[in-house]
């Protein structure tokens, strides 16, 4: 299990902009090779981010991705940027999300045409489906300016090759939406990000906003203006995933070191009896007939869980007194904690999930406070119990 950031990956300037306006102190990290990385926090999170830039192309991607996933060791690795839409459907400032991607530049050609022959790769299961949820509660996206629908995120393939895609009508586009007719999106990098991923065992997730039609506008004024946008939408929902992804990492890291522990307790008080033939459990919480190893005791129901949520604001308002949450931690502490409670009211498996993901939110928020995180695990599990 990797104990290291989310590394993001950009192509261009003005998407590693758009990224690194979401980090809070980025520090330079220098690759032995003269690569320069940033790292930094996703803004009021503990969420460690590399970020890094690839230049244009498949294989610089590849070749700056092989090398991110060998400095880092990356809990996963998220390419981020622009791209355009291969059709109507999908709207600018839309984001896409891989499901799949194509390398289309694969083929062979013969006396009767050009045949297609792509590689292909999936995007992880795992991150597809958390990349969905957060999709579905529609929360990640920076206010809309006036008058502008809220972008929205669509799965499907994306198509990456080696030439800027810029034309409906030219002996390339045609040939491409002939073959390869599902995918939402063309670009240059995600091969080249997907390969290197794969090759290291590395997950990876292309994120792309749309800021074109791959139709003859781009570099219009239209798509310089879409540009900045795109981009930024994809940022939102790239960092937004980057830290839910963290946050399962540590929950998995904490359950496992939770279940270490007990073993080693039962096993070393099973040892020390067993002279006596009697055989001893070290219980953290025993109801009834029922044992519960080294357990918290769990809320039971919506209304318990509500209460202990309430009971935990007391514990933010100390800890803010006591000068270990500073003013800004403490009101986005509070903004999570407000939408937790509304959330775990809702006494449906979408909101109990809605308050899981909105939990483990404010658990990284109090990363540095130890007697808060250990006091939010339990209501992480039972709110998930509820789910």
């Amino acid at each position: 299990m990797s104990n290291g950031p989310v590394v993001i990956l950009t192509a261009l300037n003005l998407e590693y902009q758009a990224v690194r306006q979401r980090l809070a102190d980025p520090q330079v990290h220098r690759h032995e090779r003269g690569t320069r990385f940033e790292v930094g926090t996703v803004r009021g999170t503990s969420c460690r981010v590399a970020l890094g830039l690839t230049s244009k192309g498949n294989s610089s991607a590849a070749v700056i991705a092989e090398r991110a996933i060998q400095e880092f060791s990356p809990v996963a690795v998220l390419f981020v940027g622009v791209a355009g839409a291969l059709w109507d459907t999908t709207r600018l400032g839309d984001v896409v999300m891989a499901s799949h991607v194509y390398a289309y530049h694969g083929g062979t050609s013969e006396d009767d045409g050009l045949k297609a022959r792509p590689r292909a790769w999936e995007a992880p299961h795992g991150i597809s489906q958390l990349a969905s949820h957060l999709a579905r509660l529609n929360d990640w996206a920076d206010p809309a300016p006036d008058h502008e629908d809220t972008p929205q995120v669509r799965f499907g393939a994306i198509a990456a090759g080696e030439i800027v895609q810029n034309s409906r009508i030219s002996a390339e586009a045609k040939w491409i939406r002939q073959h390869y007719n599902d995918a939402l999106a063309i670009e240059m990098e995600a091969a080249g990000v997907a390969q290197a991923g794969h090759l290291n065992g590395a997950p990876v997730a292309i994120i792309r906003g749309i800021s074109d039609r791959a139709d003859g506008t781009k570099n219009s004024a239209d798509d310089r203006n879409w540009q900045p946008r795109a981009a930024a939408n994809a940022a939102a929902f790239a960092t937004r995933l980057a830290v839910e992804l963290m946050g399962e990492q540590e929950e998995t890291a904490m359950h496992r070191d939770d279940s270490v522990r007990s073993a080693e307790r039962l096993d070393r008080h099973v040892s020390n009896t067993a002279h006596n033939s009697t055989v001893g459990i070290m219980a953290g919480l025993v109801t009834g007939s029922s044992v519960h190893l080294d357990a918290a005791p769990k809320a039971s129901g919506p209304t318990d869980l509500l209460a202990k949520l309430n009971g935990f604001r007391e514990q933010l308002k100390q800890h803010r007194a006591e000068g270990t949450l500073d003013e800004d931690t403490y009101r986005e502490a509070l903004t999570d904690l407000d939408s937790a409670l509304r959330s775990a009211g809702g006494n449906t498996p979408e909101s109990s999930k809605r308050t899981v993901m909105t939990l483990r939110r404010l658990r990284g928020l109090v990363a540095e406070c130890p007697a808060l995180v250990a006091a939010l695990t339990p209501l992480v599990a039972a709110a998930g119990d509820l789910a």
